[in-house]
């Protein structure tokens, strides 16, 4: 639990403030420093700090999108601390990339070091200087390139204090699994920081619906944390996921898709339809298990062996979420 003395950097941060902060990560090619931009609010009473983060990876925008939104609310807190981070891999913003210049994934150098390599200076300033002030973390992404992700929590349960906020964020879909070794979220997690990853829609885009649902998911946790008031809105269905699975082509084709993210499916349901060009060839795929639509690629064209599909397997069965759904 923070005390009231928060700070970043060399700037102090007292209870009831709001403060736009500049940190210096890097610097320009031609000498210029490089920022990144951070929102601190504070709220009147001692609690949690929590942070927000978005756009580790350069090219995920919706994260930045829901800390933009979640800034221009102006959340009224009570107690505790909010530190915004909308943008943390600046360079891949800039370039409209994943990456950093170098070609490193950010998200797979935490927590960092101050003389290391270019991802692991940028990961140390954001480790040190905002992961190490906070109790609680929330680190923003979307599916990978080609591909669109239906919106999830994604959380080592296993990890003390981490429920509280999984649960409450109120995703559909909970599914539980360890960081990668060296991601944000695992290193955090490892120093006492609980940390959630919310998945959700396509890089390179603000998607409304998408940006809409994160903002509840934050004022969720907030609220469950007891740094602001009002009740927390909750999801038709709640279920925990240990298992997914990638649904491959078995042939070359243009896809027609028969489901959509987030669709409730059985066992042998028929998720796509791969046609040749001329439509006279046509292979079904079928789901290989009763699950829940994770996550499809965007892209029509397919060959065999790639991926087409993401099947989050539940541990709630079938029927009780579709009797939760349309209770």
């Amino acid at each position: 639990m923070r005390k009231k003395r928060f700070k970043i950097g060399s700037v102090v941060i007292a209870p009831g403030e709001i403060k736009d902060l500049r940190i210096k990560i890097s610097e320009s090619y031609i000498g210029h420093p490089v920022y990144m931009h951070v929102r601190v609010i504070r709220g009147p009473l001692e609690g949690p700090a929590i942070f927000v983060v978005g756009a580790i990876h350069g090219d995920e925008l919706n994260g930045t999108g829901i800390v933009r939104e979640l800034m221009f609310s102006e959340p009224k807190l009570t107690r505790g601390t909010l530190v915004c981070v909308p943008v943390a891999n600046v360079f891949g913003l800039e370039h409209h990339s994943r990456y950093l210049p170098d070609r490193r994934d950010l998200n797979r150098y935490f927590p960092g070091r101050k003389f290391g390599s270019m991802a692991e200076r940028l990961a140390y300033v954001l480790f040190e200087q905002i992961v190490k002030q906070c109790d609680f973390g929330i680190d923003l992404h979307t599916a990978g390139s080609r591909r669109a992700n239906f919106p999830h929590v994604r959380a080592d349960l296993k990890v003390k204090g981490i429920e509280e906020i999984a649960f409450a964020f109120g995703s559909e879909i909970v599914i539980n699994k360890a960081g990668p070794q060296n991601s944000l979220r695992n290193e955090a997690c490892a120093i006492g920081c609980p940390t959630i990853i919310f998945e959700a829609g396509e890089i390179l885009k603000f998607e409304p619906a998408i940006v809409d649902l994160g903002l509840r998911g934050i004022t969720n946790v907030l609220t469950a944390l007891g740094m602001m008031k009002g009740a927390r809105r909750r999801p038709p269905y709640q279920t925990v996921v240990e298992k997914t699975v990638w649904i491959r082509a078995h042939h070359g084709g243009l896809l027609r898709f028969h489901v959509h993210p987030g669709d409730i499916i059985r066992a042998g349901a028929k998720i796509a339809t791969v046609e040749g060009l001329f439509a006279k060839e046509t292979h079904d795929i079928l789901a290989p298990a009763e699950g829940i639509i994770l996550g499809m690629t965007t892209i029509p064209a397919i060959k065999p062996g790639e991926p087409l599909c993401h099947l989050a397997i539940p541990t709630k069965s079938l029927d009780e979420i579709e009797r939760s759904s349309f209770a």
